[in-house]
């Protein structure tokens, strides 16, 4: 739910919405503290979250701490372990497995949806797999075809239904492609990664999600990680998440933590740590998941001058260095986790946002503080 949720942070800032007081930093027992990073993680809550998680990991060591709370109005701290949904970094698992097809000669970059998922869009025969992946497809993106709070009740209202992937692409190509032909520009689009869990399926005949599991959860032992499929709640420690919306005049905040996840499904339903997020990104950089000339083509940007790729993003920090990775929203959620190409400093941080304010730029300055401190 990335440009969605953007749009939604967007029209909601600096409206009345009362947050709870920020809690101290708390720095996990037996980790050496950093003033900076806790500075720079009480600024992010400061911005307009009710509370926040981060893993940093560098030179120094393993860094992992929370600020804020875990729910609003209530003196709990967020669990430094806590889970989070990930938004569209599940988009990142998606195409390492779509990747891991290429290379096992059971799926090519230029085959298309046509070939695998017949008559499922329209110009489908245009369309290839490599174009899915880096988001040039001009697929519209169903998310947009989603009313969203506070304007409106859609999302609450729908919350526990559960959507069927063909109907969310459908949703997504009743509306004109972005642009003319495929492949010629930029525009994200979750309808894509949602045709390509179910091309995974139709290669393998598993869901997406049973592949996720099987080539990187389990062998990763990534145990706080999940694709959760329909099942609304998220299980062990977490921070609860939130959404704005208009009662009587007045602007306030509903707990948002469980609802069916199938209205993200391929494009942003997964569960994470930030450990779990940094082992990922890691083993994914560090060759374990796929082959040297695939992670070239997951780094090439799908258009000149881009910085997207086959579902891995870069962005350059404020000391000059490139880091890759991804980040999410998921209503109520955001993350970010990336890491140097060396894979010598990494960093996941999450949030619960209170739409009191824009977090972006005080997560940027975290980043910077971690990648250039």
């Amino acid at each position: 739910m990335k440009r969605a949720f953007r749009a939604l942070v967007a029209t909601t800032t600096a409206l009345a919405v009362t947050a709870a007081p920020a809690a101290a930093t708390t720095a996990a027992p037996d980790e050496a503290d950093r003033a900076e990073l806790r500075e720079r993680l009480d600024g992010v809550v400061a911005a307009g979250a009710v509370g926040a998680l981060a893993e940093v990991r560098d030179e120094h060591g393993v860094w992992r701490a929370t600020s804020g709370t875990a729910e609003r109005d209530k003196p709990r701290t967020v669990p430094v372990n806590g889970r989070f949904r990930v938004g569209s970094i599940t988009k990142t698992f998606v195409a390492t497995v779509t990747l891991q097809l290429v290379d096992e000669g059971r799926l090519r970059l230029d085959d298309t949806v046509q070939t695998w998922l017949p008559g499922a869009v329209p110009d489908g025969d245009r369309i290839s797999v490599r174009q899915l992946l880096d988001h040039t497809s001009g697929l519209y993106d169903y998310q947009d075809t989603l009313p969203m709070p506070p304007e409106s009740d859609f999302i609450l209202d729908n919350r526990w239904r559960t959507w069927d992937p063909t109907e969310l692409v459908e949703r997504g190509v009743a509306h004109p492609p972005a642009f003319e032909p495929p492949g010629s520009d930029f525009s994200y689009s979750s309808t894509g990664y949602l045709l390509l869990g179910q091309i995974i399926e139709a290669v393998t005949g598993r869901t997406y999600g049973e592949q996720i599991e099987r080539r990187i959860i389990r062998p990763l032992r990534l145990h706080g990680t999940s694709v959760p499929g329909t099942f609304p709640r998220i299980r062990g420690p977490h921070p609860h998440g939130y959404l704005p919306v208009l009662r009587d005049g007045e602007f306030d905040l509903v707990d948002f933590t469980e609802m069916n996840p199938s209205l993200f499904g391929a494009g942003g339903e997964m569960i994470s740590t930030t450990r779990d997020l940094n082992r990922f990104v890691d083993a994914l950089l560090g060759g374990r998941l796929l082959p040297d000339h695939l992670l070239d083509e997951m780094r090439t940007p799908g258009i000149e001058g881009g910085t997207y790729g086959l579902g891995l993003a870069w962005q350059d920090t404020s000391c000059g260095v490139r880091v890759y990775g991804n980040d999410g929203d998921a209503l109520g959620y955001q993350s970010w986790s990336y890491s140097t190409p060396d894979r010598r400093r990494q960093v996941t941080i999450a949030l619960t946002p209170d739409f009191s304010g824009e977090t972006d730029a005080a997560v940027d300055a975290f980043l910077d503080e971690a990648f250039c401190g």
